[in-house]
């Protein structure tokens, strides 16, 4: 992935987590790093770095940047060609990957907002992964999301079908209508 591509995406996670329901523009972006970070970059440069004219960063720009997005600095960079994230192992790494999923998915889900919600509470969590292992192992066990539906949210809870009426037949049997 380039940089400038990287640049882009992270404005779009932003842009997300801070519940913009979109990529914060490039003069959002300046003026959220001046009031968090204290630093100051200009629009122009940021636009020449999406747009590739400019393919590196300044050392200073990288770390204001790193920090903004809570990114690694070595992150700020083109990935090498062949280069694979997948296999990075460290846990944080592997915590913010988990999380700039969640979110890139809450975005392709913006006609159902309950459930874009749900995915971006999610990527907010500081331990994301292990809710999703947790997920994974309500599901292992039976009837347990039923139960926790019926318990934490008893206005969600589907109704059954009502059931045929049945009546007795000349046997004692019940056989439905």
């Amino acid at each position: 992935m380039k940089l400038a591509d990287k640049i882009r995406y992270l404005r779009e996670v932003e842009g997300s987590l801070r519940g913009m329901n979109r990529s914060m523009t490039q003069q959002e972006l300046m003026r959220a790093i001046e009031a968090e970070t204290g630093s100051s970059l200009s629009q122009s440069y940021l636009s020449q770095i999406e747009s590739g004219a400019r393919p590196h960063l300044t050392n200073t720009t990288r770390q204001v940047l790193a920090k903004f997005f809570r990114v690694h600095p070595g992150y700020l960079v083109d990935d090498p060609e062949g280069y694979h994230a997948d296999l990075l192992s460290d846990a944080r790494v592997l915590e913010d990957k988990v999380d700039l999923w969640l979110v890139s998915g809450a975005e392709r889900f913006r006609r159902d907002p309950e459930l874009r919600a749900a995915l971006l509470k999610l990527a907010q969590h500081d331990r994301s992964r292990q809710c999703l292992l947790l997920l994974a192992s309500m599901l292992d066990t039976p009837h347990l999301v039923e139960r926790l539906t019926e318990i934490l949210r008893p206005d969600k809870v589907e109704k059954p079908a009502k059931k045929a009426v049945a009546k007795k037949t000349a046997r004692g049997r019940k056989e439905p209508r």
